[in-house]
């Protein structure tokens, strides 16, 4: 049996085929977009994740030390409901669906998202 050489320590770059965020996730927008993608459907948590990074361009990332807190939180808050089930892969899994709180929560925080937006885009035109 033969060792793999010293001078290989790093897997050939074809295994790192997938590229990282560009930026870190803006402080409060998480459950806004946790409530977003949950509109169009129940998912479960590594879905909601994968859905965020696809949708944002590989741009952001939803980490899973900050989704799950932010999924308990949001179901503490009665704006998702949750139920547990087998995914894709035939794992046990906890499916989070949009409640009606959660609708109007979600409503609530895109308009704030949008105001601010609009003050923002106001400040760095006229400034």
């Amino acid at each position: 049996m033969s060792l793999p050489s010293p001078h290989l320590t790093t897997p050939p770059p074809a295994i790192y085929s997938f590229s990282m965020p560009a930026i870190s996730m803006p402080k409060g927008a998480l459950a806004m977009l946790i409530l977003r993608v949950l509109r169009s459907g129940p998912l479960h948590g590594y879905a909601i994740a994968q859905r965020i990074r696809q949708l944002s361009g590989d741009v952001l990332d939803a980490e899973e030390g900050s989704l799950y807190p932010a999924l308990q939180r949001i179901l503490i808050e009665g704006w998702v409901a949750s139920q547990w089930g087998t995914s894709e892969s035939g794992r046990r899994v906890r499916f989070y669906r949009l409640t009606p709180a959660g609708v109007k929560q979600l409503k609530r925080e895109l308009d704030d998202y949008e105001q601010a937006t609009a003050a923002i885009q106001a400040i760095l035109r006229l400034a």
